[in-house]
């Protein structure tokens, strides 16, 4: 059963990384043979870093991280980072691991009822304990300014407080839960004022009743309690599995809609449904996007917020209304949209009759009853690949992402078709699908039906997609 430990989650069927204590993490410039490489990651970087600039994250990890130097030093290093880019930043660590370590010292035997801990007034002590010597080693990471080291100029201050007003969860099924609390109120103004000040703000799983006593809570709610209260635009959830896994394959992106059909129908595994249950919480708080991301992956947060792919699985709301499969009452819209892209050559010409005939291939976009956006899929099952066509954003829209949602949405629905690749034809735009992970390939690499079909005066280049 899932121990869902307040202080922090189990982390489930995870190997611990072990590490040297004392190991300090040394910064190593490319060689001259890896400085192609490192200027193009960069720069494909550079569109997060402007689009996350003076956004609100709050970032919440297992007690786990903190119990393993190696894990704590990246995440500082990492957060700091991302920091140093504009980002305001709350951080809520969990403390599983030490207060069961002080409970172990005191041979106190813990005590669960639906797999939420129970905390008397000797295992209140311990939470007590464990967090403020939690807090003081996240809090001594972040003051790390070894030369040769990521954290070399460092500059950042971070600032703990009593910001959770808290209330006990009382007595279910006849049994009381006594310390053991949920977030009642939080005080987002003092949050938001530190945040202004470029403060990261790291809290505690523990909250206070308006007569001071003391609570112990979930990582997990104190984290999302706190995205909703200051409007933050991510919830990250740092945790101990690799994203939300359905038939134990890692799914890169949900929507609300399907997140919550999953665990409806019981698709994912109960700490799937543990982590899932948080992010619809937020989500449906006002909260943009949730990510779910594996804490023991070196990087792991920076790979999610600056890359396409990312590692972990983001849940969003979006394109509930704003995307979706076209039906045949968008011919006309789909035919006027294409026209201006057909005539530029960027696009092959598609005669009204065709689209018809193929309308559900098309993916669109739509604004206030406004296509201005499209994609098509096209499989070819036999061959395991589809073929990405039809991608077009109307240039008053162009700019906002959409053709990244257009990607995502052919890469969910080839997914769900069966597929391991997809592969474009593109005479302009080849760079952008390069950057989001196509590869060139030659002409004998389609299927053999789109092999003959390739027009060789249009000499279009081709690019595959390992989904």
């Amino acid at each position: 059963m899932l121990k869902r430990h307040a202080g922090g989650p189990r982390a489930a069927g995870l190997s611990k990384v072990m590490s040297d204590a004392n190991q300090t993490i040394i910064t190593q410039e490319p060689d001259a043979s890896q400085l192609s490489q490192w200027v193009s990651w960069l720069r494909s970087a550079a569109p997060y870093v402007h689009l996350h600039h003076g956004r609100t994250f709050v970032i919440s990890f297992a007690g786990d991280v903190v119990a393993d130097k190696t894990l704590l030093n990246h995440l500082v290093m990492d957060v700091s980072l991302i920091a140093s880019m504009g980002v305001r930043i709350v951080l809520v660590h969990g403390s599983r691991p030490q207060i069961e370590e002080l409970m172990a010292l005191r041979r106190l035997e813990g005590r669960y009822y639906k797999g939420v801990r129970i905390t008397d007034a000797q295992v209140m002590e311990c939470v007590k304990e464990a967090c403020g010597e939690t807090r003081f080693d996240i809090e001594a990471a972040f003051s790390q300014g070894l030369p040769n080291t990521p954290m070399q100029h460092s500059r950042i201050k971070v600032v703990s407080g009593n910001f959770v007003t808290a209330r006990p969860m009382g007595v279910i099924d006849g049994v009381d839960y006594m310390h053991t609390g949920v977030v009642r109120k939080v005080d987002s103004e003092s949050i938001q004022d530190l945040l202004s000040r470029g403060n990261i703000v790291l809290v505690s799983p523990t909250g206070f009743s308006p007569t001071g006593e003391a609570f112990n809570l979930t990582t997990e709610d104190v984290a999302t309690a706190i995205a909703i209260a200051i409007g933050a635009d991510k919830l990250i959830l740092s945790v101990g599995v690799n994203g939300v896994r359905l038939k134990g394959e890692k799914q890169q992106e949900l929507t609300a809609q399907k997140a919550k059909a999953l665990i409806d129908a019981g698709e994912v595994d109960e700490e799937d449904v543990y982590n899932l249950g948080f992010a619809l919480r937020a989500l449906k708080g006002g909260v943009d996007r949730v990510h779910i991301v594996p804490y023991a992956m070196d990087g792991g947060l920076l790979t999610e917020l600056f890359t396409h792919d990312g590692v972990g699985t983001m849940i969003s709301t979006e394109n509930m209304d704003s995307i979706r499969e076209a039906t045949i009452d968008d011919v006309a819209a789909l035919v006027k949209l294409l026209e201006p892209f057909e005539a530029e050559g960027i696009l092959v010409k598609r005669p009204r009759e065709k689209i018809e005939r193929e309308i559900s291939h098309f993916t669109v976009l739509e604004h206030d009853g406004i296509i201005y956006g499209s994609a098509a899929l096209y499989p070819y099952p036999e061959a395991g690949i589809g073929e990405m066509a039809a991608v077009a954003v109307h240039p008053d829209y162009q700019g906002a992402g959409d053709g990244d949602r257009l990607l995502r949405r052919i890469e969910q629905r080839a997914r769900e078709a069966g597929l391991k690749r997809i592969f474009v034809l593109t005479t302009r735009t080849a760079h952008w699908f390069i950057k989001r992970g196509f590869e060139e390939a030659s002409v004998e690499s389609l299927p053999i039906e789109k092999q003959r079909m390739y027009n060789w005066h249009r000499r279009s280049k081709i690019f595959i997609k390992t989904l």
